[in-house]
């Protein structure tokens, strides 16, 4: 049925087919070349606002997950022009057959039930263009997924075909959308502008909602005198050297902001539910307003005086004008000072020479190598936290990862989507080992559209965070968690592209600016200390209590992840920021050398 569909289809009609096979039999059947999904996107995004098709007429898709005119041109406008909902059609079983332990017979709309916003079954082909219209529509609004089961014999059938009920108008259903910019009332905007007047230590917490709101949110900062902490997913909204910010916030988060949170009186949330309530300023401690666009996120992670449900950039603007300017600065200077003792820390723990390399040094050595424009795409794992403390985000650049749900193997999917969406942009992955073998087969795609995105994998042959999990969070030795080693330059390059391997701290950083200036998807695998722990800004006592129970239990080189622990914290022993600044200096260095020797003796008895 699709195939006479596709020869009677005009020159201006688009061809889309994501499945190989489905590409194959319709070329060898009707002549005319299907493109593939990521193909559309680049070139929806390359021509900007998509008016109709040369003959006049919108554009249909047909192929895998897309029946006969199902969205259309217009549907891949308003899709592509939101930038972060995403609209997906799984194929299932034939209709009617579902329920019958038939072929493939899965309910996909019940296993997409928990991740999507908006999950819907296609019962007919009436049915398509009502719920594909509201589907990207919700994606768009709701910024998240929304998912069509699409049974396979609706997809074979004529889009004409099928009972229409008289209800069901066709042609009732549009694709037009505009983004909805929410300001809150007046009289909310001047409530919340009272409770933060008078405070002398107010706080700034900004998340993704906050993105695009840049100068809005440091001209809050400077009148109210507040540091902005930044939520992990929020780390681009507002640039890692801005003098406003004290960086991230949670377990990988810089000593600063966890002074502010512990310290403030008063508290601004933009665009942020940062799910860490530990991280919080304790209940009743201190006032506070909150911004966000979801109304019913409002208060949800702590106590609000004031909510204002609105858009970021459109209520801190409103809200400006209308806050009284904190005279008392001292605040927000200590904060800039903490930061200033931060970077310091940060930098030597990202330009250490020791062997072998520490897995902080990559991710250092990658900011000399991103370009104004990058867009970096993290990955959950210890590699948050390099990325988090170390990778510095420059106004221009992008940033984002898994966030709440802390997915790993994100990094290199979420690569491709932004190279397709941001053809001329630098997009680097910055992930693990342990993810990126989970996804690498994804890497086959880059090679196969020539997408150029770089993968920094930061490789230990051990999955850390949950190493580190069970050691500090419950006390247990570490358990099932190497992993089998593999070569990813080797990889690369049987994939037909580009490999680097980077094991010397010392040449790191020239290494890492000359990989990433090559063309073409590149994998750059920096061979790293499978035993450097992510510290926390600061070390709880309960936090040590449980790992010395996971040592004393019989864990694997726990000699020498004592000493590593023992030598680093000594190294660090001159830093204001590092949670070894009370040991005195000279005591540090000497005693860092000894326990550097006795550290190297374990490792030559357990050799990895």
């Amino acid at each position: 049925m699709l195939l006479p569909k596709v020869r009677a289809a005009g020159p201006g009609t688009l061809i889309v087919a994501d499945g190989f096979s489905c590409r194959g039999q319709i070329t060898a059947g009707t002549g005319r070349r299907p493109l593939h999904l990521a193909q559309v996107l680049a070139l929806a995004i390359r021509e900007g606002e998509l008016g109709p098709a040369a003959d006049g007429t919108a554009a249909r898709a047909a192929g895998d997950g897309a029946g006969d005119g199902a969205g259309g041109r217009a549907g891949l406008r308003a899709l592509v022009a939101g930038g972060t909902g995403a609209a997906v059609a799984v194929a299932a079983a034939l209709a009617a057959l579902i329920g019958t332990s038939y072929l493939q017979d899965v309910n996909t709309d019940y296993m997409f039930d928990d991740v999507a916003l908006y999950n819907q079954r296609i019962m007919g082909p009436a049915h398509v263009v009502n719920v594909t219209d509201y589907a990207v529509r919700t994606a768009l609004t709701q910024r998240g997924p929304a998912h069509l089961t699409f049974p396979i014999d609706y997809q074979a059938a004529p889009a004409s075909s099928g009972s229409r009920f008289r209800r069901n108008v066709e042609g009732h259903t549009s694709t037009a959308y505009r983004p909805p910019i929410r300001v809150p009332r007046r009289q909310d905007l001047d409530a919340a502008a009272r409770v933060l007047s008078g405070r002398s230590r107010p706080v700034i917490l900004a998340g993704a909602g906050a993105r695009g709101a840049v100068d809005e949110l440091e001209a809050v900062a400077e009148k109210l005198g507040a540091p902005i902490v930044k939520a992990q997913l929020g780390k681009d909204c507002v640039p890692d050297d801005s003098p406003y910010t004290t960086g991230p916030i949670g377990l990988v988060g810089s000593r600063p902001s966890e002074d502010a949170m512990e310290e403030c009186d008063a508290l601004l949330i933009v665009g942020s539910t940062m799910p860490y309530i530990e991280y919080y300023p304790a209940p009743g401690q201190a006032v506070c307003v909150q911004i966000d666009d979801m109304p019913e996120r409002l208060g949800l992670r702590y106590p609000v005086d004031v909510p204002l449900a609105g858009d970021a950039r459109a209520t801190l603007a409103e809200l400006l004008p209308l806050l009284t300017r904190n005279e008392d600065r001292s605040f927000l200077t200590r904060a800039q000072q903490g930061m200033r003792e931060w970077w310091r820390l940060m930098e030597e723990r990202g330009t250490r020479a020791d062997m072998p390399m520490k897995p902080q040094v990559p991710a250092w050595a990658l900011n000399g190598a991103l370009r104004p424009d990058a867009i970096v795409c993290g990955d959950s794992g210890t590699v948050t936290s390099w990325a988090a403390r170390q990778i510095k985000i420059r106004r221009g650049q992008m940033f984002s990862f898994s966030g709440t749900n802390c997915s790993m193997a994100a990094g290199l999917p979420y690569a491709i989507g932004a190279q397709v969406a941001y053809p001329g942009r630098q997009v680097v992955a910055f992930t693990g080992d342990g993810s990126l073998t989970m996804q690498l087969g994804d890497f086959l795609t880059a090679v196969q559209h020539d997408l150029p995105i770089k993968i920094v994998v930061v490789k230990n042959n051990s999955l850390g965070l949950i190493k580190w999990e069970q050691m500090v969070f419950l006390g247990n030795p570490e358990y099932g968690v190497n992993l089998a080693p593999i070569d990813f330059v080797g990889f690369a390059e049987a994939c037909g592209a580009r490999g680097m391997c980077i094991t010397d701290p010392r040449s790191c950083a020239d290494q890492m600016y000359e990989a990433l200036s090559w063309d073409g998807p590149v994998i750059v695998e920096c061979l790293v200390d499978q035993h450097e722990p992510p510290l926390p800004a600061k070390v709880k006592s309960h936090q040590v209590r449980k790992l010395t129970e996971a040592l004393a239990q019989g864990t694997p080189n726990r000699n020498r992840i004592a000493l590593q622990m023992v030598k680093d914290m000594l190294d660090e022993s001159s830093f204001a920021a590092s949670p070894a600044h009370a040991v005195p200096r000279k005591v540090g260095q000497a005693a860092a050398t000894l326990v550097g020797r006795l550290r190297d003796r374990a490792r030559g008895e357990h050799p990895e």
